[in-house]
């Protein structure tokens, strides 16, 4: 078994089921692999950003970790707008990048590049397969870290004969790292505050569950908080009988004048709110000035768990909307 096939198969062993490929001569191993093993379906793209953009979707919508398949720097170069967008919107995502062969990278070939130096803008976690013996290894860690809380864009650089070699050994699944507890003493300042005067602003996996955004909505309805989202996410449950979250607009003097009347804002899974662009005369910071901010849940945190635990210390009991 190569170092292409022994990656394919830890990748399925660890439940991804497809990937997102733009291949050139470096990465046709890769390509042998997926074809040979029919272990994961693999979905072409005709241009790197459309690879990366639809693996962003993909994970967004189906909760998955996606996989891409790119041909060197230049191809990595422009695949990063969407990884880019994937990375803000911490999008679980693994990155397969395929290299000049080791003894090739000395004769500086017309696409040899700083592979690593071009992920690492785009990038939570880099590394750049040694050995063909550990290729799968690598893989498995890296989906790891795409995987751990609160998703991450993972980037492993796969050089041609890395895969080619013989001496492949398929990895076992890599456990990713778990959410960090909440604080109880921030909890207990969270709760102190809740009134008609605090924000509750919430974002990343508590759009995405339908049964928190009720609680949250429950927690409005028996405080008086207000419910908001940042203005871009990576998903909102939406529809009927769900709770309709108003956004904090994106212009800057509409968010100021929504914002205003804070004094209190609890955030979960989200960071207190940034203007898009600085302009004259305007706040970076569109909370205001002397708001109170309770970072409750962090995004390295649970989220979910953190408004159970809010509404459990407000009394608080779902609540879906009539229409």
């Amino acid at each position: 078994m190569n170092g292409a096939e022994s990656l394919v198969r830890t990748l399925h062993g660890a439940g991804v089921e497809v990937c997102f490929a733009n291949p050139g001569t470096s990465e046709m191993q890769f390509v042998d692999a997926l074809d040979r093993t029919n272990l994961l379906r693999c979905v072409l793209g005709l241009f790197e950003g459309v690879v990366t953009g639809a693996a962003d979707g993909y994970a967004r919508m189906a909760g998955k970790p996606a996989v891409t398949l790119l041909h060197l720097a230049p191809g990595l170069a422009n695949a990063g707008a969407n990884m880019h967008n994937a990375r803000k919107a911490r999008t679980p995502m693994l990155n397969l990048v395929g290299d000049h062969a080791v003894r090739h990278l000395a004769y500086d070939a017309p696409l040899t590049g700083d592979v690593a130096g071009a992920a690492a803008p785009f990038s939570d976690w880099v590394r750049t397969a040694t050995h063909a013996a550990t290729i799968a290894q690598d893989a498995a860690e890296g989906l790891a870290a795409a995987r751990s809380k609160p998703g991450q864009v993972a980037t492993l650089i796969a050089p041609a004969d890395i895969g080619w070699d013989e001496g492949g050994v398929v990895a076992a699944p890599v456990s990713p790292t778990p959410a960090r507890a909440i604080d109880p003493a921030t909890l207990d300042a969270a709760a102190a505050a809740l009134g008609p005067d605090t924000l509750l602003l919430v974002g990343g996996a508590v759009l995405e569950d339908t049964a928190t955004l009720a609680l949250l909505a429950g927690i409005a309805e028996r405080t008086g908080a207000a419910l908001m989202a940042p203005t871009s996410n990576r998903r909102i449950e939406r529809g009927a009988g769900r709770v309709n979250l108003a956004k904090i607009p994106y212009p800057v003097d509409m968010a100021l004048e929504v914002l205003a009347r804070f004094r209190h804002a609890i955030l979960i899974e989200t960071q207190a709110p940034v203007a898009f662009f600085a302009y004259p005369d305007r706040p970076s910071l569109v909370l205001p000035e002397g708001c109170e901010v309770i970072p409750l849940a962090a995004f390295d945190q649970d989220g979910p768990a953190a408004v159970a635990a809010l509404a459990e210390a407000c009394g608080a009991r779902p609540h879906t909307p009539a229409d």
